[in-house]
């Protein structure tokens, strides 16, 4: 009973995913209240009109009360958790006890993430994004739903099995040898062929990266290139993962091999108990999609023809040559870009193995630009709403005069030809007789809404730069096909020798039987670097047929529901300003530590952390980088010239160990997990 619901003020659904349950409960509610003769409603006009009230409701306290609620549970103990940014509101609900409130706004928020890898810049601009998310077009609007249901559902599923996306960050296959020849290839020879071909189209690699499911064999970035943010990365992986999921029955090797790993097998993909028959039958080629259910068999064929047309159309299989626009942050010396646009190419190598391709596009310039240009106006739009007016109000770097002349520029080179490149002219024209021209206004706030239309206009711009698809006589910007296979079969050739084992050792990345010696009675730990946004842990995935080092069955089951409970327990309590936890549960006891340290590795000295509110944005690195926006800014405040670096450590052990060998275990995991000479690339 899970659903998840982006609206507009006026109660338009914008995006909306929904389970097979949910789905379910809202066609018999709307079913019972029709007439008979009378067929369903279309089921996005029965969502609609099911939060319809708490939209309107929402909206009214805003206008009235200039506040809103955040959460609230029905007396049949449904929870609604609520988010508004901008003008677009958020709901997402559970009626299964399976998320609490921190699992809903989580998924908001990452929810947002998405799409704004998506969409860029034009998410600033609530006009332009409605548009973008509501096409009029249904079966365009069908096609790009569908998309953003399965990569939501890619991600819910991540969460719930992967070790990496439960505590967001990445984790790298341990492999020092291989790792460092498959960095030196990627750098000495593919990138570098890719970015001397002539087939190229004006793109440039900036980053290469081989995945083995979820893992991160080698990265490579560019000497030009920014670094890529562990939020974006995630991100990039979710992506991935949704256009070639992760299939045990394809992708290992051999039967044994499974059986003497610990990979999920394939009910992480079916249903919760799938038939062996369906599974067996299903073609090699068909795409499974994470979450799907049974065919309901309804008696009543007026249901069974009233299914969401929208849950049966089919999205066409990905095609590998052409690439996705994802637009990503960039850090440059002049300062922060957020959205930038990239082209992503996710070339499959085998089953379960990704080469992925960030490339940057030739026009890329028009979007550091358009960016500055609506930075200088939100500025100047805020200080307007204050109450600054005239030269205070334009005060600060850039100076409005320096952005006028280069916006004069910048309008210059787009030329009138463009429909909308003449309506930012004419906006620009209208903005300058009202605040330059003598007599006229003025900086007052009076200017508010023309700073309002010319935010909407750049976003226009830039969604026509990099957004809009271009037409059959256009030369397609992008790596050609030749290029792209060449780079495949490269990468191939490099791997072929290695594929089985990497396949295996994705599953047993790290085992627990090394530690046990130097560690007796712990039963599973996380590390976690958060200034790389890198962790390491043992195996923990566990299926009916196949045995991981905790067993198999129920009891494995329990102790890898009690590590994802921990990790809920410890941000909240993070949350509330705690770095340190210890919980006894049972036969278990639980540890988390929060540090800091210092470039040569020497421990800081514990400080306080920030006491977040409830309704703030989820502890991690997918939706918000908690930790280097939030944490490292904070506690380095006392630590001026000094680069900090921050780890988070958890342990499960028995709880039979006395307390002060647990402690004594935590201090010596800790400092050998990350030595050099044991893993040289974490």
């Amino acid at each position: 009973m899970k659903c998840l619901l982006i609206a507009s003020e006026s109660a338009e659904v914008l995006f909306h995913w929904t389970d097979p349950e949910y789905q379910q409960h809202i066609q018999e509610q709307y079913g019972a209240s029709q007439e008979e003769g009378q067929g369903l409603p279309a089921f996005e006009d029965s969502i609609s009109t099911l939060f319809a009230p708490i939209i309107i409701s929402c909206s009214t306290m805003v206008d009235r009360l200039g506040d809103s609620y955040t959460s609230f549970t029905t007396e049949n103990n449904h929870i609604y958790v609520l988010h508004q940014f901008d003008e677009c509101l958020y709901i997402a609900v559970n009626g299964d006890g399976e998320e609490g409130e921190d699992d809903l706004r989580r998924k908001t928020y990452v929810m947002k993430k998405m799409i704004e890898v998506l969409f860029g810049m034009v998410t600033l601009s609530s006009y332009l994004l409605r548009r973008e998310l509501r096409p009029q077009d249904t079966d365009q609007r069908a096609r790009l739903w569908k998309h953003l249901q399965s990569l939501l559902e890619t991600y819910s599923h991540l969460r719930e099995n992967d070790q990496s996306f439960l505590v967001e960050a990445v984790e790298r296959l341990i492999h020092p040898t291989l790792c460092e020849q498959c960095i030196e290839f990627l750098e000495r020879r593919l990138v570098q062929q890719l970015n001397s071909s002539v087939e190229r189209a004006g793109e440039e690699v900036l980053h290469a990266f081989i995945l083995v499911h979820t893992k991160l064999l080698a990265f490579y970035s560019s000497r030009n290139a920014s670094t890529l943010s562990t939020s974006d990365l995630l991100t990039l992986i979710i992506m991935a993962q949704n256009m070639y999921p992760s299939d045990v029955d394809h992708d290992d090797p051999a039967p044994e091999d499974v059986e003497s790993t610990s990979g999920s097998g394939p009910e992480s993909f079916y249903t919760p108990e799938p038939s062996p028959t369906d599974r067996d039958s299903s073609s090699s080629e068909e795409k499974p999609v994470r979450g799907s259910t049974p065919v309901f068999e309804f008696v009543d064929p007026d249901i069974q023809m009233a299914e969401d047309s929208l849950q049966t159309l089919e999205v066409p299989p990905p095609d590998p040559s052409t690439p996705h626009r994802v637009f990503l942050e960039v850090s440059l010396k002049e300062g922060l870009y957020p959205m930038m646009p990239h082209s992503m190419y996710c070339l499959p190598l085998w089953p379960g193995i990704t080469l992925v391709l960030l490339t940057k596009v030739p026009t890329s310039a028009v979007a550091m630009s358009v960016y500055k240009f609506l930075e200088a106006f939100a500025k100047l739009e805020k200080r307007l709403s204050e109450g600054q007016e005239g030269s205070a109000a334009t005060r600060g770097q850039p100076t409005i005069h320096d952005v006028r002349s280069k916006l004069d520029k910048f309008i210059k080179a787009l030329g009138p030809s463009e429909i909308q490149s003449a309506q930012l002219q004419n906006v620009w024209t209208e903005f300058k007789n009202r605040a330059f021209a003598r007599g006229g206004p003025g900086f007052n706030r009076d200017l508010i809404p023309w700073c309002k239309n010319m935010k909407t206009q750049l976003c226009g711009i830039y969604r026509q730069c990099f957004l809009i698809e271009s037409g059959p006589t256009d030369i397609p910007r992008r790596l050609s096909p030749g290029l792209q296979e060449r780079a495949q079969t490269m990468v191939q050739e490099k791997l072929m020798d290695w594929k089985d084992f990497l396949l295996v050792k994705s599953k047993r990345n790290i085992t627990m039987v090394s530690y046990l010696e130097d560690f007796p009675g712990l039963i599973h730990f996380i590390c976690v670097d958060r200034s790389t946004g890198q962790m390491i842990a043992p195996s923990l995935s566990i299926t009916e047929r196949a045995t991981s080092e905790l067993g198999k069955g129920p009891v494995a089951q329990f102790i890898k529901r009690k590590v994802w409970d921990l990790v809920s327990t410890t941000r909240h309590y993070l949350q509330k300003g705690y770095s340190t936890v210890t919980l006894r549960d049972g036969d278990f006891y639980f540890c988390y530590f929060l540090w800091f340290e210092n470039e040569t590795g020497f421990k800081l000295e514990a400080g306080d952390i920030p006491v977040l509110p409830d309704d703030s944005a989820p502890i991690g690195m997918l939706a918000w980088d908690y930790y280097s926006r939030k944490l490292l800014r904070y506690y380095s405040k006392n630590h001026q010239g000094e680069v900090v670096k921050c780890y988070e450590l958890l342990t499960v052990h028995l709880g039979v160990i006395p307390t002060e060998i647990i402690l004594q275990h935590c201090r010596q995991l800790a400092s050998k997990l990350w030595e050099p000479s044991r893993n040289p690339l974490l």
